[in-house]
């Protein structure tokens, strides 16, 4: 494998993961669907030619998503799957012809829309709504639900009949969203008070289902608007997890039963059989989807699934998908516009990006005015032009992208788009990070005002401190008001200084004198002073250090265990920790050369900040000097928990199998790791062993 590959492979991991961690939480999501899904395309193929690469924390090998902090969590009675798809009729044809291998013929499959909400999962215990929770990561949800009790369609108790009474045990599966109508109708009103849009049905959906309505944050109108919203919001259920009292005999009587209960079913599912007959289905949805009187719902595609629940089982399932199951994804939607401008932005690194400014256009049913143009380089190569007519594509109906201009309506003489040479924000000259580099940089990093504000912006973040108060906004008053100069003031504020901001100010009441202190300033110091015990990963996150995202600092944080042991590393030592490697190790050291950078970290202990995890000093380092690669889940760890569990111990949590792995823990779902193991005449453990092993280590094993 080579120092390129493993660039590449943590480079795209992290797109990956940032994008889903955004796109699970809030709804929203830097990259479009499309997009995300040719990165794990990439990420495959990558892993395919250097199998070494793959670990069991892939994105390609695991459900994306996660709980965050701000709603409880409990862990799924079933694991929720993730489901791998099809781009196009080849790629189905190829999973149908897998079906037909494994089984002998093609058997019947059943159809459904794949609805673009936020999936959730219903546990009813004796006919009754015990829990809501959120997919998560599969495994571990957030609980929902106060808020599902407000859904119309999610009822309370299930009812029963004759031919499907009411089980002891059920976990319902499905999909909540807002129905066109019902979306289009909240504009209306958002647009006749005055206030802020929304962006689209999806992320309404998620935002409101997530809100925690009696967060502190919560005002009793933000709660009743919150519940109003609620109320817009519908269900269609498309699986069953854990259950006790029901066994279906195939996906169609599951639905029979769902309906049967009072759970709402979409009446477009369909039994078919052939792959011509799935063709149709997919072919109609995907010229009619936005019909009106045809859905309710936006979709981004079709589910497939075998029908027969015993032919399910044969087939199983990879890590984190079922294999009797595909979800065909409809082609991104294209329109032309014209484009009035190319604007350009400087971001948290630096780097300046240019976009579009559109004449609003109705796009996969939302109206779009701003579309990426991705970098300087994109710009020529595509020759796209103010004045021209674009392509306009929102890839996955999330992200729109200018894909270049339609040349037969260019005007004549149109001059081509000259880039700036200087950064928008502080007119700074811009340059390469290296020699070809096709992105364009603000080198002032220290006090380029845009930069700023953006790691302001992050250091608030769900990724590092998690902030709730300073926002993107808030960034931006603090420091045109001087209160915060940079990241580094940020754990130095006071009531003084916020009483400078007009954000965090309120006019005075009746027998006062002068602004006052507002509600969210009390609250904004309430935060920062208990985000000061904050894990020290996080701390790291906040730093802004290229390359090194949530992942590269969970593992430096766990090997390390505090900011001092991590400044007086070595190279070697950073690169060689798990999930590191060169690229990242060279970042962090070229981080902390910088003075004004030790200067934040300076300011953030002094003001109370943690700068290194609680160590339990009770636990052994029973593993000391010893590699475990660890390949399929876990029952009693998490992705986690298993890295922790070996490193703490003086152990190597090792991602790829080599003839230096000591003992290779194989779980469900095993891979191909599993195999090489064998192959090699590797040491494997079960669970069981595993945590004898961590207990005791190899002395604990004898016998």
């Amino acid at each position: 494998m080579t120092d390129e590959a493993g660039r590449r492979h943590r480079e795209l991991s992290e797109q990956i993961e940032g994008a889903s961690d955004a796109y699970y939480r809030d709804g929203t999501s830097p990259l479009a669907d499309a997009e995300y899904d040719g990165l794990l395309a990439q990420l495959r193929e990558l892993e395919e030619q250097f199998p070494e690469l793959v670990t069991p924390d892939s994105p390609t090998q695991r459900v994306m998503g996660r709980a965050s902090g701000d709603l409880a969590s409990y862990d799924h009675l079933q694991r929720m799957e993730s489901l791998d798809n099809a781009m196009d009729h080849e790629e189905l044809a190829a999973w149908a012809d897998r079906i037909v291998r494994d089984t002998g013929a093609l058997p019947a499959l059943l159809c459904e829309l794949k609805v673009d909400g936020l999936a959730i999962n219903l546990l009813y215990r004796d006919g009754v709504l015990e829990r809501a929770l959120t997919r998560g990561d599969g495994t571990t949800g957030e609980d929902v639900t106060p808020n599902v009790r407000h859904i119309a369609s999610i009822p309370a108790e299930l009812t029963g009949t004759d031919e499907f009474p009411v089980p002891a045990l059920v976990e319902i599966r499905g999909e909540v969203y807002m129905p066109t109508a019902e979306f289009e109708s909240l504009l209306e009103e958002q647009r006749a008070q005055g206030d802020k849009e929304f962006a689209n049905a999806r992320n309404t959906a998620a935002g409101s289902l997530r809100l925690k309505l009696d967060g502190v944050s919560v005002t009793a109108d933000k709660r009743a608007a919150a519940v109003r919203r609620l109320g817009r919001l519908t269900m269609v259920c498309h699986g069953i997890g854990a259950r006790d009292g029901f066994e279906p005999a195939a996906q169609s009587h599951a639905y029979a039963a769902l309906a049967a209960w009072g759970l709402p079913v979409a009446p477009t599912v369909k039994v078919v059989e052939g792959l011509p007959a799935v063709q149709e289905f997919i072919d109609y949805f995907g010229e009619h989807r936005h019909d009106a009187g045809v859905l309710d719902h936006e979709i981004d595609g079709v589910v497939v699934k075998v029908d027969d629940v015993a032919l399910q089982r044969r087939l199983g399932s990879t890590s984190r998908a079922p294999r009797w199951a595909i979800a065909f994804k409809y082609p991104p939607e294209e329109v032309h516009t014209l484009l009035k401008a190319i604007a350009v932005n400087t971001g948290r690194t630096g780097r300046v990006t240019p976009f579009g400014v559109m004449e609003p256009t109705k796009v996969a049913g939302s109206t779009v005015e701003m579309a990426t143009l991705h970098n300087f380089h994109e710009v020529a190569r595509k020759d796209v032009r103010p004045g021209d007519t674009v392509i306009l594509r929102k890839a996955g109906d999330v992200i729109p992208e200018i894909l270049g201009p339609v040349l037969a309506l260019r005007p004549e003489g149109l001059p081509e788009w000259v880039p700036p040479t200087t950064c928008p924000a502080c007119d700074t000259a811009l340059v390469e990070q290296k020699a070809g580099d096709k992105d364009r940089r603000c080198p002032n990093h220290r006090d380029c005002r845009a930069q700023v504000v953006e790691r302001i912006n992050h250091v608030a973040g769900r990724g590092a401190f998690d902030i709730e108060g300073l926002g993107y906004e808030a960034a931006i008053a603090l420091h045109q008001a001087g209160v915060v100069a940079n990241e580094g003031d940020v754990f130095d504020l006071t009531e003084e200084s916020l009483g400078r901001v007009p954000l965090f100010t309120r006019a005075p009441k009746k027998g006062e004198e002068g602004p006052q202190l507002g509600a969210n300033a009390l609250k904004l110091l309430a935060n920062l002073e208990a985000s000061k015990q904050a894990a020290l990963w996080r701390v790291l996150v906040g730093l802004s250090i290229r390359h090194c995202g949530p992942s590269a600092s969970r593992a430096l944080a766990t090997r390390f265990g505090s900011m001092e042991a991590i400044r007086a590393a070595t190279l070697e030592e950073l690169a060689d920790t798990e999930g590191v490697g060169a690229v990242i190790g060279e970042a962090v050291i070229e981080w902390f050369d910088v003075d004004w950078h030790v200067e934040i970290v300076e300011k953030w202990a002094a003001a109370g900040v943690r700068m290194e995890d609680e160590r339990d000093e009770s636990v052994e380092r029973t593993l000391e000097g010893l590699t475990v690669v660890v390949t399929g889940g876990l029952q009693g760890f998490t992705r986690d928990s298993v890295k922790e569990a070996i490193i703490t111990r003086g152990g190597k949590a090792a991602g790829s199998v080599s003839k230096k792995t000591d003992y290779v823990v194989v779980g469900e779902n095993a891979g191909s790791k599993a195999a090489k193991a064998e192959e090699l005449g590797l040491t494997i453990l079960d669970e069981e062993a595993f945590v004898r092993l961590l207990a005791g280590g190899p002395a604990s094993l004898d016998g």
